[in-house]
């Protein structure tokens, strides 16, 4: 798969737009120091060139995994409806 774009959040969000702390979130970074490793595509760019002065970023070879809940909740559906189909 394609390498991914690693993004630490190394200023805090505090009085800043609120836009700039939404697309933050988007990223999924909520506390200063907090490391993601997001796709590399055109639309996470944009987010990462909006917020640049509050990040630090290097790209990775490593692999985008999804976060957040409802990632999770999927993975468990698929993991529950496994066990069920044996």
């Amino acid at each position: 798969m394609a390498a991914g774009i690693q993004v630490k959040l190394v200023r805090g969000m505090s009085g800043h737009d609120e836009s700039h702390r939404a697309t933050l979130r988007g990223l999924g970074l909520t506390r200063v120091g907090k490391i993601r490793i997001v796709q590399d595509n055109k639309e996470t760019r944009g987010m990462i060139n909006k917020v640049s002065y509050l990040l630090e970023v290097t790209e990775t070879k490593e692999e985008f995994k999804p976060f957040g809940r409802r990632q999770s909740i999927k993975a468990a559906r698929a993991a529950s409806a496994a066990r069920n189909k044996v």
